[in-house]
């Protein structure tokens, strides 16, 4: 089925993606797996193709459309490439609005230049070690000092956590405010009691350093705050739908490329004298797969023009998000069982797609909390 949500632009877009990775990253790629993070050079370079801040308005170096068509083609470039560690879907669809709606003309001269250039790496820090998806329980606090914030907590799991230059971090303001106690302070490189702890070893997605992050009487000017005080909850929530429809779009093209790796396995790969394919059993399991993957796409397509459009509710992208993740790690461990034992070694990218998807139903919201999200808006 022919789709129709790209322009000859969009396809031009990919066309750069595609020799940015050919000659950026896939050369580089096993390396930085080896040292558990990416190239700063990478970054730069990636600036410099313009696919960086391309949300961003063009006075502050950015591309100056917010076409959500972009970042989509970048996401499915960069999961069919197999090179999830470099996460400038992270930076550009996730961290950029926070920076580009919330920031005051000050900070947007200040960080979003760099920003666009490559030269300023963000992260956001939201997840304790005793707080996750419940805003409710962080314990991060940050007083009010006078003229700056006395910032005070640790975080973790935070992707970009050793690269990162600028930190957006989630903390306490108002102790009895709860969730709605919260706000966003924006802790920079270098800031006196801002230390990095381990780059975490994870089981997949190798290249991508996720660092503890610990705030130890961390002054933070009153010039960092990111948006209105306390009101982190509802800036958070504004921006999770682009966050989560970014993770379905990655999941839903790492589904596709593994059913086209697999199909094309079957037909090589011979037992007792046949090739794979000619076996009933797996013409129907590609069959199912292939069907799946169909109206998953057409579902996430819709998605990506609604929001295009400025009309995705949370509702829908949670749908997208939960739907795509588990059936992108359905498609892994099927795919993995056809290749039989290729599947299981490290050199093959089924293996790898396997690992490093596996991180999908979790992170950006887990699977359990979108169906929450989903069954309270049915069921209140």
């Amino acid at each position: 089925m022919k789709r129709r949500i790209y322009s000859d632009e969009h396809e031009a877009i990919r066309e750069t993606v595609r020799s940015f990775l050919a000659k950026e990253v896939l050369p580089h790629y096993e390396q930085w797996e080896k040292d558990g993070i990416v190239s700063r050079d990478a970054w730069r370079a990636a600036g410099k193709q313009g696919l960086l801040g391309m949300a961003v308005p063009e006075e502050y170096g950015g591309g100056g459309t917010d076409d959500f068509r972009y970042s989509a083609v970048m996401a499915e470039e960069f999961t069919r490439a197999g090179t999830p560690g470099i996460a400038l879907g992270l930076h550009n669809d996730i961290i950029g609005p926070y920076l580009t709606s919330l920031a005051t003309e000050e900070q947007k001269r200040r960080w979003l230049p760099g920003f666009c250039d490559g030269s300023l790496i963000t992260a956001i820090a939201m997840t304790e070690p005793g707080a996750g998806s419940d805003l409710q329980g962080i314990a991060t606090r940050a007083e009010d000092r006078g003229d700056h914030w006395l910032l005070n907590g640790s975080k973790t799991f935070i992707s970009n956590g050793i690269l990162a230059d600028l930190v957006i971090v989630v903390a306490k303001t108002t102790p009895e405010g709860g969730a709605h106690g919260l706000s966003l302070l924006v802790v920079e490189r270098g800031t006196e009691g801002f230390e990095r702890g381990r780059n975490l070893d994870k089981i997949g997605q190798k290249a991508q350093d996720t660092a503890e992050l610990f705030f130890n009487d961390v002054r933070v000017p009153k010039e960092n705050l990111l948006g209105e005080l306390n009101g982190a909850f509802v800036h958070l929530m504004t921006n999770l739908a682009q966050e989560r429809l970014s993770i379905a779009v990655a999941a839903i093209a790492g589904a596709e490329h593994l059913l086209e790796l697999t199909t094309t396995y079957v037909k090589e790969r011979e037992a007792f004298g046949r090739p794979l394919a000619t076996k009933q059993h797996i013409r129907f399991e590609i069959a199912e797969m292939a069907t799946e993957c169909a109206v998953t796409r057409t579902f996430l397509d819709r998605c990506v023009e609604e929001h295009s459009g400025g009309g995705l509710d949370a509702v829908h992208a949670s749908m997208a998000k939960w739907w795509a993740t588990e059936l992108q790690k359905r498609v892994a461990d099927r795919c993995l069982q056809l290749h039989g034992g290729y599947g299981y070694m490290s050199e093959y990218p089924v293996a790898k797609a396997f690992t490093d998807g596996r991180i999908q139903t979790i992170y950006g919201g887990t699977t359990e909390i979108m169906k929450e999200i989903i069954g309270r808006s049915l069921l209140g």
